[in-house]
């Protein structure tokens, strides 16, 4: 079949009644949550990974899945003989009409965008690729990769023509952890951008089965893939700003969180949450993708570098805080208990993890009496390598605690009260340096408490 030649009642036909084979290449969290959303359109899916024991994991469903609709629909449909999962990339691609590419690219030591992954899978899907199959990327990439990485590739092991012989298009996952077939199927329009007419066109078609928002169509591919860093930037770039003014608050005597709901009473003010800093392997490296870009066209980009460095910076204020408090309190060799690991509440990702910055600096500093905690978070590498281990008995970290430092909003944290983390600490004075704003109600603080947050000044 020719998709490119194909109307779009054929199209929707084929996917909907389970005659489309669609190859999701790369099988982690959002790769999982793309195979769902196609299954439930009617496709059937090879998952593609060239980690032999994820594919295993897959197969066999021995995933610690959030989203019970991943995991259901993966069991339904590997019962039902429409999903599978294996490390052949080539197979997959020859057995398949869509290829979805979702291998992450990475940043060098120098931060510069590693393109490897892509390129390998490129090569492997080309070597497969038929006439009338589309290819669509959805990781997140800097501008041209699609057209001047992903597309020659694509021909050279192909020996095929873009837009004439197959489609390519890039279409960018716009989802976030915990919610991610929601906000696919649900909660926002798709973004696409084609090589040509005929790829935008068999791609918006596509999504347009299962994707209830609608698709918003660009130009082509530059457009759809600057437009996605562009999301993460803004949030880098107002997650600082109100880091910034938290601090101004904090060391002036102001409540930021009084300031920002105030403000944000006015339409034009949308006045971001501050905190201890920006992880996940999602906007970090969005700012540099656009920074990169930027310096090769010789335009210096302040506000984003700026903005950057502010939340990078982060991790190291925390822990001068820490100290600072220390000091003023006369404690020496105090233990200190830290509630999270998370790069954010409600989930396991410790990737590029402000929190494991801070315990890591903490650790460089000599403080060696640290207990941990996270609910979700079994098992860190880079605290494992320092001898640290992750606890998920809330009291037995918080016991003896002389310093409570909160680095994640996890959602179990936001039940504690400052009298219960008081009695559990067992303790006649604690210090608690509320990074995520957990401790909403201040009223109830006994007085053995010495409480401070982020924005928010010593009480």
């Amino acid at each position: 079949m020719n998709l490119l030649n194909l109307d779009r009642k054929s199209i929707e036909g084929m996917l909907k009644s389970g005659r489309l084979v669609i190859a999701i290449y790369g099988l982690g969290y959002v790769g999982l949550a793309i195979a769902t959303v196609w299954l439930r359109a009617g496709g059937k899916v090879i998952g593609v990974d060239i980690d032999e024991k994820k594919v295993d994991k897959v197969n066999s469903l021995d995933l610690d899945i959030g989203e019970k609709v991943i995991y259901n629909t993966l069991l339904k449909a590997i019962e039902d003989g429409r999903f599978y999962a294996t490390i052949d990339g080539v197979e997959a691609s020859r057995k398949s009409n869509i290829k979805i590419i979702t291998v992450p690219i990475y940043l060098s030591k120098d931060r510069k965008p590693v393109f490897n992954a892509i390129i390998d899978v490129s090569k492997k899907i080309g070597i497969g690729l038929k006439r009338g199959d589309i290819v669509i990327v959805e990781s997140s990439v800097p501008p041209y990769t699609t057209r001047n990485i992903v597309k020659p590739v694509l021909e050279e092991s192909s020996g095929l023509k873009a837009e004439i012989d197959f489609g390519l298009a890039y279409s960018p996952e716009r989802i976030y952890i915990g919610r991610a077939v929601k906000d696919i199927e649900e909660n926002y329009p798709k973004i696409v951008g084609g090589i040509g007419e005929k790829s935008a066109e068999v791609a918006k078609i596509l999504y347009e089965v299962f994707v209830k928002k609608g698709v918003i169509l660009l130009p082509d591919t530059v457009h759809a893939e600057f437009e996605k860093l562009i999301e993460g930037v803004y949030r880098d770039v107002n997650i600082a700003l109100a880091n910034e003014i938290a601090e101004i608050c904090r060391n002036i005597g102001l409540d930021y969180d009084l300031i920002r709901m105030a403000a944000n009473s006015q339409p034009f003010c949308h006045l971001h949450k501050p905190g201890v800093g920006v992880g996940g392997f999602c906007i970090p490296l969005y700012s540099y993708f656009v920074i990169n870009t930027a310096k090769k066209n010789r335009i210096d980009p302040l506000i984003i570098k700026t903005a950057r460095k502010i939340n990078e910076n982060m991790p190291e204020k925390i822990v001068n805080l820490v100290e600072k408090m220390a000091k003023e309190h006369g404690l020496k060799d105090f233990r200190i208990a830290i509630l999270g690991v998370a790069f954010r509440g409600g989930i396991d990702d410790t990737r590029l993890s402000p929190a494991v910055a801070i315990i890591k600096k903490l650790y460089e500093k000599g403080c060696r009496n640290m207990a941990i905690n996270d609910p979700y978070v079994k098992y860190c590498s880079e605290l494992e390598n320092l001898g640290l281990k992750i606890e998920r008995n809330i009291g037995r970290v918080l016991r003896n605690a002389d310093i409570i430092l909160i680095t994640t909003d996890h959602p179990e944290y936001f039940s504690l009260s400052l009298r219960k983390v008081y009695s559990l600490s067992g303790k006649d004075f604690i210090i608690i340096i509320d990074g995520k704003h957990v401790f909403k109600d201040l009223s109830d603080k006994p007085e053995g408490i010495k409480y401070i947050g982020v924005g928010k000044p010593a009480i």
